[in-house]
């Protein structure tokens, strides 16, 4: 998006705000406009946030960041980093708001207020469990996804030591995954990485090779972080469940709201509500019915006895609303996305040096691209000086190394050092996309300069 000056006017009905969004560290406070409102019910019940300004947009109240003045006028953020983090739907955070409104006791506390809480987590639970097709009992909540996987995969592999030591993965997981199977190892378990294929997708018949009888389990990404690869977990599952004694552990946090899950087909499940417009904080894992899994936390009562704390009810209720409009707008939001996401790449392709690295089948949110002969992390500030929000890899990976997911499809350490995502949402507008696509080329421009 070029840079344009951010002006006070009110925009006109159905077009969407101009003015900066966001904040300056001042302490005057902004009056909330009548839109927002009239979503809280009434302006004392609009958090007071100083310069914060709220505009909505397909039903989202965003509040995002108001860049420093620049010779080009005041920039407006472009946010294509929806991989890392998703704002809250209004929706979604009324329905918190609620909830720790009107449930003020401990979910374990016995008397009427401790009651009523534990009534209102069984019934979000049970809704939770009704959206996925599963048992209440099969739901264990965490503070995160990455809780959610060091609990499933230090959980199933010490309830499964007397079996055996050995554990099959991917280059391609995340940072919760990989730095758990290490510290698995060096407590004496053998951990093997299948080879990826340029599709992005695992080799399912070195997988077949690789399983034996001591083989405890299997952890797979349902879709990856940075090219958006959809792995094929039925196939997987079908390969790992002809040994009995070995589980299989899907990181599902890219794919809720963006493909059909495989909870029939799993043993766990890891996911979050920040990557589906939820709150950050919460987190589930779903753990097959009659599966035993050795506790990591211990002390404080709680919904389960894997996962021990004070039940967190009105993050639970907002996981709940979110996944619900996830799961029931997922084929309008996915179309939206899909568009964008054809544009985009056709006008990247038209660009001289850039390579697109997600596969042929990959979700459309997540585009991957390269930049011959410019360092991911140069081409990522450069684009974050004109307002635009990328990532480098994951935003939980280190960083200054090459991609090894892109490395993996590639076959090429330079492009994979220079490797970076966008990350599309059915909020992104086509007037974003041109916005990003003038001040890429901007950034080319000024950067081949430099070379």
């Amino acid at each position: 998006m070029s840079a344009a000056s951010g002006g006070n006017s009110e925009p006109k009905q159905g077009q969407r705000s101009q003015s900066a969004r966001g904040f300056c560290p001042r302490s005057t406070m902004r009056v909330p406009q009548p839109d927002i409102i009239e979503h809280f019910g009434n302006a004392d019940a609009v958090p007071q946030l100083p310069e914060r300004c709220l505009s909505r947009k397909a039903g989202i109240v965003r509040c995002c960041l108001k860049f420093q003045a620049t010779k080009q006028g005041d920039l407006r953020m472009i946010y294509l980093d929806y991989s890392a983090n998703t704002p809250v739907d209004p929706r979604v955070l009324e329905v918190y708001c609620r909830t720790e409104q009107n449930f003020i006791g401990n979910p374990n506390s016995t008397h009427c207020a401790g009651r009523a809480a534990r009534q209102e987590m069984n019934r979000v639970t049970g809704l939770i469990a009704a959206q996925l097709g599963v048992l209440p009992e099969e739901i264990i909540y965490t503070s995160g996804a990455t809780e959610a996987n060091n609990l499933a995969l230090k959980g199933m592999a010490r309830a499964a030591r007397h079996v055996g030591r050995h554990i099959i993965s991917t280059p391609l997981e995340h940072s919760s995954v990989g730095a758990t199977l290490t510290a698995l190892q060096q407590q004496g378990y053998e951990i093997d990485l299948l080879n990826i294929g340029r599709d992005g997708r695992i080799d399912l018949e070195q997988l077949e090779e690789l399983l034996r009888k001591d083989t405890v389990l299997v952890s797979i990404c349902g879709v990856d972080s940075e090219l958006g690869t959809v792995q094929p977990v039925r196939e997987i599952a079908a390969l790992v469940h002809r040994y009995p004694d070995c589980r299989l552990h899907v990181d599902a946090t890219q794919a809720v709201g963006k493909t059909a899950l495989w909870l029939d087909c799993v043993d766990t499940m890891s996911f979050t509500a920040h990557k589906f417009y939820g709150p950050n904080g919460i987190g589930v894992l779903y753990k097959r019915k009659g599966l035993v899994i050795e506790p990591q936390m211990n002390g404080g009562a709680s919904t389960t006895i894997y996962r021990s704390g004070t039940p967190t009810l009105g993050l639970a209720a907002a996981l709940q609303a979110a996944l619900a409009l996830a799961l029931d707008e997922q084929p309008q939001r996915c179309a939206h996305v899909q568009a964008l996401h054809d544009a985009l790449c056709a006008e990247l392709q038209k660009r001289p040096g850039v390579r697109i690295n997600s596969p042929a089948g990959a979700v459309p949110h997540i585009v991957n691209v390269s930049v011959a002969g410019i360092k991911a992390g140069v081409f990522q500030q450069a684009l974050s000086g004109q307002g635009v929000c990328v990532s480098v890899k994951s935003a939980c990976s280190t960083d200054g190394t090459p991609s090894k997911a892109v490395f993996a499809v590639s076959r090429e350490r330079k492009n994979a050092l220079s490797s970076w995502r966008i990350s599309l949402s059915h909020l992104t507008t086509e007037e974003e996309l041109n916005g990003f696509l003038a001040a890429f080329d901007r950034c080319l421009k000024d950067l081949q300069k430099e070379k």
